[in-house]
C-alpha cells in the first residue's frame, strides 16, 4: 500500500509534542472564548459540551490507531498514548467544569450521580479511564507486563459508556451522539475477532 507507507513515513517525522500542541489548541481557544464571552448565553453548558465532545473525539482517534495499522497499514502507534492522555484530559476537564461551575457542591453532585442515569453512566466511564491514565507510563508497562494490555482493554467499555452518556444527555435521538456511539461500536467490533482468536 504505497499511500499507507507514505502516510506512515510522514507520521514518523512528526514529533509527539506536535500532537500534544495540536490537541491542546482547542482548549486554548475555549479558554479565550470563555474569557471574551464567545460561548453564548449559556457559557457553562457550552463549555461542558465542547470539552466532552473533544474528549470523545480523541478517544475515537486513539481507538482507531490499531485498526488503521492492522487493516490499512497506516502506522500511528507512536501517537496513541498522547491521544489517550489528551482524551482523558478533556474528559477530566468536562467533569471539572460540571463540578465547579454547574452543580458547585459535592452533595448535589452525588445526588445527580445517583438520580440521573446519563450522569451515572458518564461517571462510570470516567472511573474506567482513571487507571488507564495512571498506568500510561513506560514504567507501568514494564511493571505490569501482560496485565497492562488486559487493563488497558478497559478503554473500550469506557468509550462506550462515554458515548452512551452523550446519547442519554441529548434530548431525543440526535444524529451527532449516535454517530459517536456508532463509530465507537464499530471500532470495538473490529477488535472482537482478534480477541476470540487469542482466547482460542
Amino acid at each position: 500500500m504505497p499511500a499507507a507507507q507514505a502516510i506512515s513515513a510522514a507520521a514518523r517525522r512528526v514529533p509527539v509534542w506536535a500532537v500534544w500542541l495540536a490537541g491542546l489548541a482547542p482548549l486554548a481557544w475555549l479558554v479565550w472564548q470563555a474569557g471574551t464571552g464567545g460561548l453564548g448565553v449559556e457559557p457553562v453548558e457550552a463549555l461542558e459540551h465542547r470539552l466532552g465532545s473533544l474528549g470523545l473525539q480523541l478517544l475515537i482517534a486513539s481507538l482507531a490507531v490499531t485498526p488503521l495499522r492492522r487493516h490499512l497499514g497506516v502506522n500511528l502507534l507512536r501517537f496513541r498514548r498522547a491521544l489517550g492522555l489528551l482524551a482523558f484530559t478533556y474528559v477530566g476537564l468536562h467533569l471539572a467544569v460540571w463540578l465547579a461551575l454547574d452543580v458547585q457542591t459535592l452533595a448535589r453532585a452525588g445526588q445527580d450521580i445517583l438520580k440521573r442515569p446519563y450522569i451515572t453512566v458518564g461517571m462510570a466511564g470516567f472511573a474506567l479511564l482513571v487507571p488507564l491514565a495512571v498506568t500510561s507510563t513506560d514504567r507501568a508497562v514494564r511493571r505490569l507486563g501482560v496485565r497492562w494490555r488486559q487493563l488497558h482493554r478497559l478503554v473500550y467499555p469506557a468509550a462506550c459508556l462515554g458515548a452512551l452518556h452523550y446519547v442519554l444527555l441529548a434530548k431525543g435521538l440526535q444524529l451527532e451522539p449516535l454517530l459517536y456511539l456508532g463509530a465507537i461500536l464499530m471500532l470495538v467490533a473490529l477488535r472482537l475477532p482478534r480477541w476470540g482468536l487469542r482466547r482460542a
